[in-house]
C-alpha cells in the first residue's frame, strides 16, 4: 500500500477533541493578555514623558527658589557684617570734626557705602515722625510729651535696614505717648 501525500498513517491515532477540550482551548487563548496597539504604546510613552516633564519643572522652579532664598540670605548675612561700620561712619558725621579735609573723606565714605546698600537693593527705614511699627522699629524708649502724636516715633537711636521685604535690622527708637 502506499501513502499519499497528506494522510496519516493508518496504525496512528488521530488527536479526537471533545467539546469540552475545544472549550477550555478557546477560553485559554482569551485569557492571553492581546498584544497592545500602537496607539496604546504611543499613549502609554507620552503619558511617561508628561509626567517626566513635569517632574522636571517642578524641580527646576525649586531649585530656582531655593537659589533665589540662599541668595538673599547670603546677601543679608554679608550686610549685616558692615552695619557697623555704617554706624561708626553716622556717629564720625555727627561728632563733627575742625579737621575739613577728614571730615570731607568721612562724608564720601559714607556716601559710597550707602550707594553700596542701594545697589544691593538695602533700603534704610524711615523712623523719625513715623508712626511706631512693631514690624519695623524697636522701642526701646518711651516719653510722654505733648508736642508729639500717639505712638510717634520721636528719636531713632540706630538705623534700621530692609531687603526687600524682609527686616535685616530693626530701627531702635524712642515712642511717644
Amino acid at each position: 500500500m502506499s501513502k499519499k501525500k497528506g494522510e496519516a498513517p493508518e496504525n496512528e491515532e488521530r488527536e479526537v477533541k471533545t467539546p469540552e477540550a475545544e472549550a477550555q482551548e478557546t477560553t485559554a487563548e482569551e485569557k492571553k493578555p492581546a498584544e497592545p496597539t500602537a496607539e496604546e504604546l504611543i499613549a502609554a510613552e507620552k503619558d511617561k514623558y508628561t509626567r517626566l516633564y513635569a517632574e522636571y519643572e517642578n524641580y527646576r522652579k525649586r531649585s530656582s527658589k531655593e537659589r533665589e532664598a540662599l541668595y538673599a540670605q547670603v546677601k543679608s548675612d554679608t550686610v549685616t557684617g558692615f552695619l557697623p561700620v555704617y554706624d561708626n561712619l553716622e556717629r564720625a558725621l555727627k561728632t563733627g570734626c575742625t579737621d575739613e579735609a577728614f571730615m570731607k573723606g568721612i562724608q564720601m565714605t559714607m556716601t559710597q557705602l550707602e550707594g553700596v546698600f542701594e545697589k544691593l537693593g538695602i533700603r534704610p527705614i524711615e523712623a523719625v515722625g513715623q508712626k511706631f511699627d512693631a514690624r519695623l522699629h524697636n522701642a526701646v524708649m518711651h516719653v510722654e510729651d505733648e508736642n508729639y502724636g500717639e505712638n510717634e516715633v520721636v528719636e531713632e537711636f540706630q538705623k534700621g535696614f530692609t531687603l526687600g521685604d524682609k527686616v535685616i535690622r530693626f530701627s531702635m527708637v524712642k515712642v511717644a505717648n
